[in-house]
Formats: structure tokens, C-alpha cells, sequence
């Protein structure tokens, strides 16, 4: 089968280069992966996946043969026509996006009438025609480009990939265009194929979108908090019109992750350049900002002072079924309670390597019963499942405090006041 589909390369093994590469090798392709992290790719070579998403190791390993690792970009050029870039662009100071990896791929490109760079890194509106003007002045008016956005949820990753509901190519109505349509055919999903503008601008403008919709649930939870209105029910009402929905209408302490953050402070910087103020964007950043400190507020309501206090936070990556820190909520939580003299104890399943490089002064524990013990608050920072089966009558044994924050309204309230604790959810 691998011979009847159209091999490719990725550069860059991070969550969308891996998950863009095993999931083109499941449809049948050879991929070449290259990245310049040499033990990176020793790692894959070994078959050691760096990253946690579920169900990527295995798909990873059932499809090793047509998976090919490397640190040179020659065998990729030998071997693919499309060469589909998946590095990072983080945010620089001024929040505009740091495209110096995606620079250093363009740099490395010969002269080529054959090939062309597919960009799925997040870019500013205007990059591909600046990378296409860099070819013409660097003799590589050939080199073909293509710009197809992801839309990979961290957490289910793998399945967004393997079911689509869209798929985006922007270009220059030639080859290259046309070869990436052939090698997302069999995903059957609704096309948009326009120009490579547009395309670069329905990425930013759907992640600023549904950053838009959780902050403006957040800020109807705050009001709710006010007045007595349950969240969770107006939420509900809310969602079952069609015009609205009910995806990311879940009240929390705020969005995080590698992709939010830095889309809406890309898409405000890119407005801001182009002399237009978003208010819009600046209100939805102020407003997660602000809701991962109203945390603090809350345990200060019923601890008074946090010096000397041991708070737990449960659960620190971003979001539940990935191990990735990026904006992640316990990073504000942790470094302002430490500030205030609060003592910070914290569990996660998955994300504690990581969280251990990011998090100075936190003492880690090896379960959430060990992380509460002995706690005057909990918080619950990230809904993993296995908090919503805790024996909370159980906790109450081994943690002298009683009182619990769920940042995310994940847990049973009435579970927990059962067992003797205040439960604190947001906007109910």
C-alpha cells in the first residue's frame, strides 16, 4: 500500500510533526522525519516517543517500517516531493510570532522545481508570501509552496488527524496544491482550498474564536458567582442553541496550551502591526488572566492569609490526556502562591518530568492521596479522571483542611460536601 500513496517528509517531531507523521504512515505513506534535536530522533529511532498523546506510541510502532528518522534533510529531499514543516513559533516579547525555526527550513532548501514546503507551523498572515518572495530573490523560484494549517486538540491529537472535520490548503492553484489534496482524499472531509492568505488567517481566526467563547463563558461564571446563577445550567441552555453550541462553553481557570496563548497574542500583534486595535482580543487575554488569579481570591476568602498554608494543586499540564506545560494554568498558581507564602504540593500523572524543569519550590508527590495529605486547600488545576473518582471521605481522614477549589468543575460537589469539605466550583 505504501507504494500507491505519495511519500513525504516532516520537519519537526513535536506534537504536530509526529502526529502529522504517524498519521500519514498509517494512510499507507513513507515518511521521513527529520529534526535537529539529535537525541530526539535517537529516541525515535529507538522507539521511545518523546511526547504523551494517546494512542500515538502505538500507531508510532505498528507503522515503523515506514517511518524513517533523521538529523540531515538530504534523504527527505531524495525521497519527497512535499515537505511538510511542523516547527515551533513560539511568542517573542512583543507577542508576535518568533519564526526564526521557520526561516532556518526555508534557508536550508536548494534549488528545486520539484519540491515544495507544506506549512502546518502556525504563521502570521503574509508569511508564505514572504517565503515564496525569498525564494525568487535567492534563485529558487521553483520551490513550491503550500500553506494546510492543523486543527489537533492536544489530548486527541491523533484522532483530529485521522478524522478531520475540514481540511485547508492554501495556494497557488498548481502541483503542489493538488498533491496535498491527493493525500488528504481519503479522509473524505469538507475542502477549503484557497489563496495562501486565507488560509494562514482561518487558523489564527478559529483559535482566537474559541478562545473568545471560553473567556466570555469565564466571565458569565464570574457574574454567575454574583447573582446565584449556576454556570453549568446556563451553559446548557446556552449550548443547545444552534447558532452557539456547546463546545468550549465549560467555565474554568483559564485557557492555556501551545496553541491559545500564542494564536490571540499573534492575531492582536498582527492587527496591531497592520494599524488596527483589536479590542476584542485584548479583553479576551485580560480576561484569562485574570481567571487564573480569581484562584487566589477564593482560597484567601476562606484561608485568610496563605503563609504557612500547604495548597495542593491536582493536576498541572494544561489539560487532561497530554504531558505538555505550555501556558499551563499551575504555573500563575503555583509561582503566586509561593509569592504569598503559601507552601505548594502538586500531583499529575503524566506531566511531572516536565512540570519539575518549569516549577521551582513545589514539592511533587507520587499519588494525589499522598498530595493531599496533611493540605489545608486542594485545587483542582486539570481534569484528569482519575480525580473524579477520589474517596473524598477517605481524604478527609489524612487532609486537615477542608476546602476545595475545582478550577474546572469536574468533580461530584455534593461528594465532596458530603465528606465534610467546602466545595468551591467556578460560577456555581
Amino acid at each position: 500500500m505504501a507504494s500507491e500513496r505519495e511519500p513525504i517528509a516532516v520537519i519537526g517531531t513535536g506534537y504536530v510533526g509526529l502526529v502529522t507523521a504517524a498519521g500519514f504512515a498509517q494512510l499507507g505513506s513513507d515518511v521521513w522525519c527529520v529534526d535537529i534535536d539529535a537525541d530526539k530522533i535517537a529516541r525515535l529511532e529507538r522507539g521511545d516517543v518523546p511526547i504523551y498523546e494517546p494512542g500515538l506510541a502505538e500507531c508510532i510502532a505498528a507503522n515503523r517500517r515506514r517511518l524513517h528518522f533523521s538529523t540531515e534533510l538530504t534523504p527527505a529531499l531524495e525521497h519527497a516531493r512535499l515537505l511538510f514543516v511542523a516547527v515551533g513559533t513560539p511568542p517573542t516579547y512583543s507577542g508576535d510570532a518568533d519564526l526564526s525555526a521557520v526561516y532556518a527550513v526555508v534557508d536550508a532548501m536548494p534549488r528545486s522545481d520539484r519540491h515544495a514546503l507544506v506549512m502546518k507551523s502556525t504563521v502570521p498572515v503574509g508569511t508564505g508570501t514572504a517565503i515564496e518572495r525569498s525564494f525568487v530573490e535567492r534563485g529558487k523560484a521553483g520551490f513550491a509552496y503550500v500553506s494546510c494549517p492543523e486543527f489537533l486538540k492536544e489530548g486527541s491529537a491523533l484522532q483530529d488527524f485521522l478524522h478531520p472535520d475540514r481540511v485547508v490548503v492554501g495556494d497557488e492553484a498548481d502541483w503542489a496544491g493538488d498533491a496535498v489534496i491527493e493525500l488528504y482524499a481519503p479522509f473524505d472531509a469538507p475542502l477549503v482550498r484557497t489563496d495562501i492568505a486565507s488560509a494562514e488567517m482561518i487558523k489564527l481566526a478559529a483559535n482566537a474564536f474559541l478562545a473568545t467563547k471560553i473567556s466570555f463563558i469565564n466571565e458569565i461564571a464570574n457574574v454567575c458567582e454574583e447573582t446565584g446563577a449556576d454556570v453549568l445550567e446556563v451553559a446548557r441552555g446556552m449550548g443547545l442553541d444552534q447558532r452557539i453550541g456547546t463546545h468550549f462553553l465549560k467555565p474554568g481557570i483559564g485557557f492555556g496550551g501551545s496553541c491559545f496563548p500564542k494564536d490571540v497574542s499573534a492575531l492582536k500583534q498582527l492587527a496591531g502591526n497592520s494599524g488596527y486595535h483589536f479590542q476584542l482580543l485584548t479583553a479576551v487575554i485580560e480576561v484569562n488572566e485574570l481567571q487564573k488569579r480569581r484562584v487566589i481570591g477564593k482560597l484567601q476568602k476562606h484561608l485568610g492569609s496563605l503563609v504557612g498554608k500547604t495548597v495542593t494543586l491536582l493536576g498541572l499540564a494544561f489539560k487532561a490526556n497530554t504531558d505538555d506545560m505550555r501556558e499551563a494554568s499551575s504555573l500563575v498558581l503555583s509561582a503566586r502562591l509561593q509569592a504569598d507564602g503559601a507552601r505548594v504540593r502538586a500531583y499529575d500523572p503524566i506531566a511531572e518530568a516536565e512540570a519539575r524543569r518549569l516549577m521551582g519550590g513545589v514539592e511533587f508527590a507520587d499519588d494525589a492521596l499522598g498530595a493531599l495529605d496533611g493540605a489545608d486547600a486542594c485545587v483542582i488545576v486539570t481534569e484528569w479522571p482519575e480525580f473524579a473518582q477520589l474517596d473524598w471521605s477517605g481524604i478527609a481522614k489524612r487532609m486537615p483542611g477542608r476546602l476545595v477549589i475545582d478550577g474546572r468543575n469536574f468533580v461530584d460537589p455534593e461528594r465532596v460536601r458530603a465528606a465534610g469539605f467546602i466545595y468551591e466550583g467556578i460560577g456555581r
